[in-house]
């Protein structure tokens, strides 16, 4: 399986196929939604092998919930495994959140106490997912909205730990940093300053939208559904400048653009790397 190139992907998008193909301008390598290819064959199968003939992929799965309390869908956890099998994408991510509890599903990743018990738990599934796929799976920082209070170790903490324990990747967020800073009143660089950069395997970019909570406060939703705002984009610059380039992705979910809007901004972030490769 090719390795990530450290330049910039896109989500890859079944309406946007023969673009993909015919001007993928900056981007050379393409993130898919695990949930949306675990099939036996149909015409997203037949896409993907198309775009995985020309292009590196990227599995990033949003269902696993690897925080949850209980066991893993070992179900989920093994269509998982024949699709990774099935085709061998460069990289497999996911989420520390939970969408599940039970016999319960919920359509949001949920955050997770950081607490030496959750730890344990997420060690321990992270381990399970790893074992079964036979190979590294990156875990990705999530968008909070509020805290636990029960946590005990600071979430920059609790993913070094992760990393270290299990061997897994980071998949580095900066949306995601940008939306908590703001909605959590803390400084995003000073986050970035302790952030395990060291287990770092690929970053997202992605848009959001403001609100106000009921104290009238800004309240940032992570809605991969605009484009990325020069404050994202320059704590990626920041990122670059300390860790080098490294697989960039553009997400954009909802109300998805034309592919010529995704090739801009592929440039943007490519115009960052490229400034990066010059000051190594």
């Amino acid at each position: 399986m090719p390795a990530l190139p450290p330049d910039v992907g896109v989500g890859f998008k079944l309406r946007h196929l023969e673009d993909v193909l015919a001007a993928p301008g900056p981007v050379t390598w393409l993130e898919i939604h695990a949930e949306n290819y675990m099939v036996d064959g149909g015409p997203r199968m037949a896409a993907l092998r198309r775009v995985a003939e020309r292009f590196a992929i990227s599995c990033h799965g949003v269902g696993l919930s690897i925080g949850s309390d209980g066991p893993l869908d070992r179900e989920h956890l093994d269509r998982l495994a024949c699709l990774v099998q099935g085709f061998l994408p460069s990289m497999v991510s996911e989420h520390l959140a939970w969408s599940r509890h039970g016999v319960h599903c919920f359509n949001d990743l949920l955050p997770v106490a950081y607490d030496e018990a959750t730890l344990n738990r997420v060690c321990d599934h992270v381990d399970e997912v790893q074992e079964c796929l036979g190979r590294r799976i990156l875990i990705e920082n999530p968008a909070n909205y509020l805290t636990w209070a029960c946590s005990t170790l600071e979430e920059t903490a609790f993913l070094g730990d992760l990393a270290r324990r299990t061997g897994c990747g980071l998949l580095l967020d900066l949306n995601n940093v940008h939306v908590s800073a703001v909605n959590l009143r803390f400084d995003a660089r000073d986050w970035l300053e302790s952030f395990p950069l060291w287990a770092t395997a690929e970053i997202h970019l992605a848009g959001h939208h403001e609100d106000r909570d009921d104290d009238g406060s800004r309240l940032l939703i992570d809605s991969h559904g605009a484009a990325v705002t020069d404050d994202v984009l320059a704590l990626y610059g920041d990122v670059c400048a300390r860790a080098g380039p490294l697989p960039t992705l553009i997400e954009w979910d909802s109300d998805v653009p034309p592919w010529s809007t995704l090739v801009a901004e592929a440039s943007r972030a490519s115009a960052v790397l490229e400034a990066a490769r010059r000051h190594a």
